[in-house]
């Protein structure tokens, strides 16, 4: 049998045999799960990282040639292979003002969706520390989340999109029209009917993420803004990252071509439209994250260092493995703790030719961050035109030139 294992578990063996390792326990050594590398985001060539660069290159130019068309107002592109940053780049410019500032590698968008997985660890960070248990039932936490089938909804399937709930209330555009405070959607996801019977189906679910994020903030007796901050973005480095503005203005940020927010019509669009300052600044958990291309890339890497970064646990190894991993098996419909992945139909933006365990995320505003841990690769395009207008196909071809790189 010892022919059959790592070479240097068996000269180990040979040099030191009063350790009387038997060939089954070596077995088990070579076959632990290894550790993954702590690795720090640094400037690289692609060639140290195993990568192309004329066919990198090529993902830049996909964006470039979006920009200057008018099709897109910006885009900023972040690639990097084992914690090397082989492509960090902007284009195009912030608004579509004649004066306009010109869009930069740092430059901050509204991120939409992304928010998800990021409040999803929040909640996470919670379960490490014993505070509540996903197995748990939402009302234990929520007493007022009643009505039909309600008892039967878990915390876990909040982050999977198994709960029930509707992606967006009955009455969404009538908080928004009004200005209604993030409390008042709380409010009424508590007594708004259920679609089906929890964990029997998948349907995505902004309002199940929301749910969520109030048991964080019940239970940590913070706002989730503040609690990211404090547990996630400032131990992170992620210092252009928040929950909504934190006291930037709109103009600072990448303006949001259209308005995947449900505007009605152009006074809805003032109102409560993606560029509103109302929306921006709400701080919902399921969509009202800022952040940067380099930002996400090092949240992107703490997940591919197994939870570490910098050399502080920022999350423990099982709850990466949990969040990464298809937790609605029993019905078919994949989905991590947070994390859309590779074989999840029509939430993969990740490109046709990432390897079977790539997960990530996409955003209505048109953005997508991904990580691809067989080829230790991870992937954030920014951009200002909502995803809906060419059904993610930028997304997807600049993705696809991404992974292609790879040597």
């Amino acid at each position: 049998m010892l022919k059959h294992l790592n070479p240097t578990l068996v000269v180990l063996n040979s040099l030191f045999p009063w350790v009387a390792l038997s060939p089954l326990a070596l077995l088990s050594f070579a076959q632990a799960r290894p550790k993954a590398a702590d690795r720090v985001l640094k400037n690289g060539s692609p060639n140290e990282a195993g990568m192309s660069a004329s066919r990198l290159e090529r993902a830049a130019q996909i964006l470039e040639e979006e920009t200057k068309s008018g099709r897109v107002l910006a885009a900023s592109i972040l690639v990097a292979r084992h914690g090397l940053i082989v492509l960090h780049r902007g284009t195009g410019k912030l608004s579509p003002e004649p004066a306009s500032p010109s869009a930069k590698p740092d430059t901050i968008y509204f991120l939409a969706s992304i928010t998800k997985p990021v409040t999803a660890a929040s909640l996470m960070l919670l379960v490490e520390r014993g505070v509540v248990c996903l197995s748990d039932p939402v009302q234990k936490f929520l007493p007022e989340f009643k009505g039909f089938e309600k008892e039967k909804v878990r915390v876990q399937d909040l982050l999977s999109h198994v709960s029930g709930m509707p992606d967006m209330l009955p009455e969404n555009v009538q908080l928004r029209r009004a200005h209604a405070p993030l409390r008042e959607f709380v409010k009424h996801a508590m007594t708004t009917p259920l679609l089906y019977t929890p964990g029997t189906s998948f349907g995505y679910q902004s309002m199940g993420i929301l749910l969520a994020a109030e048991i964080v903030e019940r239970l940590t007796k913070l706002p989730l803004r503040e609690f990211e901050k404090k547990e996630l973005f400032e131990p992170l480095g992620m210092k252009d990252s928040a929950l909504g503005l934190m006291g930037r203005a709109v103009e600072e940020t990448a303006w949001c071509q259209g308005s995947p927010t449900y505007a009605e019509s152009e006074d809805d669009n003032k109102r409560f439209g993606a560029n509103s300052y109302y929306w921006r600044d709400m701080g919902h958990p399921w969509g009202g994250m800022h952040s940067s291309v380099l930002d996400l890339g090092v949240f992107l890497q703490m997940f591919l260092n197994d939870g570490i970064y910098r050399g502080k646990r920022i999350l423990s190894s099982p709850t990466v493995e949990a969040m990464t991993s298809d937790q609605n098996r029993g019905i078919g419909a994949p989905w991590g703790w947070g994390w859309a992945l590779k074989q999840s139909k029509v939430w993969n933006f990740f490109g046709d030719l990432a390897s079977d365990h790539t997960f990530g995320h996409v955003g209505a505003t048109g953005t997508v961050a991904w990580v691809d841990p067989e080829r230790d690769l991870l992937c954030v395009i920014l951009t200002t035109r909502p995803a809906s207008e060419d059904e993610g196909l930028l997304l997807r071809r600049v993705s696809n030139a991404v992974q292609a790189s790879v040597e």
